[in-house]
This record gives structure tokens, C-alpha cells and sequence, in this order.
């Protein structure tokens, strides 16, 4: 995959007024742009040119082209000069390697989180978000379901003691959220995921770190390997 690179600014830096100015707009042109790729508004493969993007956002260039390069960090678009902004696909390859990372990355949160101990508060947040989960499932809302589960899966890398850890797992999970979204109906119905995040819950409430990885690194393998062979089976080269 293509990166983007940082250009060499040989101009005078502008002010720090100017850019407290800019802040904001260039963080509300990455927050938009990067909710209309999610929500797949902006489908795989979209170019788009940056004075399209800040005409769509009304705003100017500027704030665009520092959201673009932000969002090409992250892997959701490649920065293509004179030529716009081009949305990424992901492929069966990407998918499987993106939730080998996952697996790693996220289960180490888990651990983590397990050492340390979660407030009373916190877990009857995620049983909350298990109890959507079931409810979801028995009305056969799938979407509904999607949306507990990341809110499961958002919370437990909110309370990550490791901030660096925490930016690395969201990123791989925006990167996997449109294959995820666009696969639900072709899915099995998810019951055992509903199973291993109470056993996660009760791993993290026993305070038992290595469980907790455990649950979690076996769910997301078979999570992944799941969605990599719906890809295949179903001749979706990339999404």
C-alpha cells in the first residue's frame, strides 16, 4: 500500500494563532470524510480530487488535504498528488492479516485490562453491551447486533491502560469495519460471539490476565478466518 509522505515545508511556519484557527476545520474534514468511507458513501476505489472534497465539506483546501494525509496514515485512502484522494479497498488478504494483528494486539488489551482491574462501572457496561447483543440476535437484527458488538469492543479498548496500544487496535478496526458491515447478512448468525465476550467479561472480572488474551485472541482468529472465507466463497476479490 501506498503512504502518504509528509512534504518538505520550506515556508515560514504560520502562526500559532493560524493554526489553533485550522485545527478544528482539519479535524472536522477527517472526522466527515472518514464517517462517509465507513458508512461506505465513499465505496472502495472512489477518487476524489481535494477541491471536490472541500466544496462537498465547505471549507478550503487546506483543512482537507491535512485530513486526507491523516487518513492515509491510517490506511483508509491513498494520498494521490494532483490526482485526489483515492478510498482503499480491503481484500481477503488484508482481512486476513489485518485481524492477525487483532488477534495480537487486542487480546494484549485484554490482558491488560485484566491486571489492572475494571470499575464496577465499566463491566456492567459491557455486560450491557452483551445483553444488546442477545436481545439483537433474537429479533434477527443484525444490524442492531453489529452496533453492540463495537460498542463492546470500543469499550473494552477505551479502558486499555496502554494509550499507544489503544490507537493502534482502533485504527486495524476502522480498516476492518466496512467488510464486517457489508458481510453481516452472509454470516452465520453470531452466536458464539455473544458466548465469548461473557466469558471475556468473566476472565477480566477474575482479574485473570492470560484468560482473558486467550478468549479473545481464539475469538478473533475465528472471527477473521470467517470473514477471509465469506470473501472467498462469495468471489469478493476486495471490498
Amino acid at each position: 500500500m501506498k503512504r502518504a509522505t509528509a512534504k518538505i515545508n520550506r515556508f515560514p511556519k504560520p502562526s500559532v494563532a493560524k493554526a489553533k484557527e485550522r485545527a478544528p476545520l482539519a479535524e472536522q474534514a477527517y472526522r466527515e470524510i472518514k464517517r462517509r468511507i465507513l458508512d461506505n458513501e465513499f465505496s472502495p476505489g472512489t477518487t476524489i480530487l481535494e477541491q471536490e472534497l472541500a466544496l462537498l465539506l465547505r471549507m478550503s483546501r487546506t483543512p482537507v488535504r491535512e485530513a486526507a494525509v491523516r487518513l492515509a496514515e491510517e490506511g483508509l485512502v491513498e494520498v494521490r498528488p494532483r490526482h485526489g484522494m483515492r478510498v482503499l479497498s480491503i481484500s481477503a488478504e488484508d482481512m486476513l492479516h489485518i485481524y492477525e494483528i487483532l488477534a495480537a494486539l487486542e487480546s494484549e488489551s485484554a490482558g491488560l485490562i485484566a491486571e489492572a482491574g475494571l470499575s464496577s462501572e465499566n463491566i456492567d457496561a459491557l455486560k450491557q453491551s452483551v445483553t444488546d447483543m442477545d436481545h439483537a440476535l433474537a429479533a434477527d437484527d443484525l444490524v442492531s447486533w453489529a452496533a453492540a458488538d463495537e460498542r463492546f469492543h470500543g469499550l473494552l479498548i477505551d479502558n486499555c491502560p496502554n494509550s499507544r496500544l489503544r490507537h493502534i487496535v482502533y485504527q486495524f478496526w476502522d480498516q476492518a469495519h466496512r467488510v464486517r458491515m457489508m458481510t453481516l447478512r452472509l454470516r452465520p448468525k453470531p452466536v458464539t460471539s455473544n458466548r465469548d465476550h461473557r466469558s471475556l467479561i468473566k476472565a477480566i472480572e477474575r482479574r485473570e490476565p492470560d484468560r482473558a488474551r486467550e478468549v479473545l485472541r481464539r475469538h478473533l482468529l475465528r472471527s477473521g478466518k470467517m470473514l477471509v472465507e465469506l470473501l472467498q466463497t462469495h468471489g469478493f476479490k476486495a471490498l
